[in-house]
């Protein structure tokens, strides 16, 4: 329940806070006084847009607090865990707006985004106001009215899951058909290119190696010409080098022991002999394998051409980057053989899914068939209570293709006088049968549709007597489960409350500013006797105010 509201620097309300209690909470006072002000300013902890024209004193901040009991319903729970915010023993909304118009909120002092205040909001108050009846004309209220007093919400709620499941494998399977359609077109296309690159059999870094060997092979006989000349100097000269560098050494070891580097210089000159004769036996094994073969030189040509024609088509720069393209091709073409089975799975999922949504779909037609007689008898009932004994209502309820609410279409019809012509509600009823009907219809199923606060602000306009008598009633019914706060100008239903609060204006240091208090004992009598009867009540209003807040 909403404990406390403080409101600051709003419209003419310079600072108001009020402690609400349990039961039914009645706000009453002179028109303009600022009653519905308190709703505007209610309004912006339930998510509302903010306008910075209802800030008087721009200097200041707008500040609007709401502290609310802690519930136990499951979806606020969810809600608190789902955005990482601490839970505590109640729940503190707030809103503060600058004078530039910047906005801020809070809950319980975490910093959220307006979307998420608004869906917080919505779960702990029920706001609803004259000639703000949109939802009764909505088909998807209607079937929920239905559903709640089948007592079926939670399977309304799985079917609603399972629905949205069914969606997304009706379009996975229909995207994977479009696959299959898009890679037929392309199928005999890929297949021509993949067998093109499977029949050449490339390697990895072959055509980088071709190309060496091309190279290698356009100049195999300057190449075996310098390698002739090297072993040939080195091993087969007139005077070979190693023969010199063997003699020498010899000379220079024999000198060794006249000076201690000389050692070293030997051994150096029999080490430099030993690789140059490994020098000449690599060249000579080099050159044994290059020779000018034409045949070999034009399979390696016709190879790499090959290859680089394929480089280029494919827009890639080296084997691999080319057997990638092959690679790549393989499993398109094997997705194009392999996709009937994975269709078929997919098709099977969603026909699954859409049986078990016939299913839920047909159990939950039958579960709102078999309210439309209770709930037109009882609306029919509360009807004439709240003095409109000669409204009638049809439902109409038509069977359609499934949907994420269910597979009926319904409609709630209208007859504001006997008149036998039966209109959907949305389109011919005043805003004040709007209003009553809301009523007697959330007085049905306030309970299963977990309404914890619910807010009526002059929903009583256009009717007086004993239809404003029986709407006291109801509502004063209802707070009995819930908190009910409501604006009238009723007395009838203003001496069913369980607090009254009086909302008026006085001026303060030259501002007129809203004040509000809480009315007890003869200060409640006294208004409500005003509302009977006007400023100066006498004393059969008096009396007849006492009478109407003991009966």
């Amino acid at each position: 329940m909403l404990r406390r509201l403080h409101i600051r620097n709003y419209a003419i309300i310079q600072s108001i806070e009020v402690e609400f209690s349990n039961g039914l909470n009645i706000i009453t006072g002179e028109t303009g006084a600022g009653k519905s002000i308190l709703v505007g300013a209610l309004g912006l902890i339930l998510g509302e847009r903010a306008d910075i024209s209802v800030i008087p004193d721009k200097e200041k901040k707008c500040f609007v607090e709401g502290l609310f009991d802690h519930t136990d319903q499951i979806n606020v729970i969810r809600f608190f865990n789902a955005n990482d915010i601490e839970q505590d023993n109640e729940i503190i909304l707030r809103r503060e707006i600058s004078g530039s118009g910047k906005s801020r909120a809070f809950i319980n002092d975490t910093p959220v985004n307006l979307s998420q205040l608004q869906e917080l909001s919505s779960m702990l108050v029920d706001l609803h106001q004259q000639f703000d009846s949109q939802d009764l004309g909505r088909n998807d209220f209607q079937l929920e009215v239905l559903d709640a007093l089948a007592k079926q919400l939670p399977l309304r709620t799985k079917y609603a899951s399972v629905y949205h499941q069914y969606k997304l494998a009706s379009k996975h399977w229909e995207e994977l058909v479009q696959q299959k359609s898009a890679a037929l077109k392309e199928y005999d296309y890929c297949h021509f290119l993949f067998s093109e690159l499977e029949e050449l059999s490339f390697q990895p870094g072959e055509l980088e190696k071709l190309e060496a060997e091309s190279v290698l092979l356009a100049h195999a006989e300057q190449v075996n010409s310098i390698l002739f000349k090297l072993t040939t100097s080195i091993d087969n000269a007139e005077t070979p080098i190693t023969q010199q560098l063997r003699s020498i050494s010899l000379s220079v070891e024999s000198i060794s022991a006249y000076h201690p580097k000389l050692a070293e210089i030997a051994q150096r000159l029999r080490s430099s002999q030993i690789e140059l004769q490994d020098i000449s036996a690599d060249a000579e094994i080099i050159s044994s394998g290059i020779s000018m073969d034409e045949k070999r030189m034009n399979e390696v040509n016709e190879r790499t051409s090959i290859g680089y024609r394929l480089l280029k088509k494919h827009g890639v720069r080296t084997t691999e980057e080319l057997l990638e393209v092959q690679r790549i091709l393989a499993e398109k073409i094997s997705m194009v053989m392999n996709m009937d089975d994975v269709i078929k799975k997919a098709e099977k999922e969603q026909l699954e899914l859409a049986r078990e949504v016939g299913t839920m779909a047909v159990k939950l037609s039958k579960g709102r068939a078999g309210q439309v007689s209770s709930l037109l008898d009882q609306l029919h009932h509360l009807l004439y209570r709240v003095g409109m004994p000669n409204a009638c209502l049809k439902i109409s309820l038509v069977q359609v293709s499934p949907g994420h609410t269910g597979a009926d279409n319904v409609e709630f019809l209208f007859d504001a006088n006997k008149s036998g012509r039966f209109e959907p509600l949305r389109k011919v009823a005043s805003g004040g049968e709007f209003s009553r009907l809301l009523l007697c219809i959330k007085t049905l199923v306030a309970d299963t549709l977990e309404m914890p606060v619910l807010i009526f602000d002059e929903i009583d306009t256009g009717i007086s007597g004993e239809a404003a008598k029986q709407v006291g009633i109801l509502m004063k019914e209802m707070a009995d489960k819930h908190q009910v706060i409501a604006i009238t100008h009723q007395p009838q239903i203003a001496a069913r409350a369980t607090t009254h609060f009086y909302v008026y204006k006085r001026e303060q240091q030259g501002a007129i500013r809203t004040q509000m208090k809480k009315l007890e004992g003869s200060e409640r009598v006294e208004s409500i006797a005003r509302m009977l009867s006007g400023e100066k009540p006498s004393a059969s209003a008096l009396e007849n105010a006492r009478e109407m807040i003991d009966g």
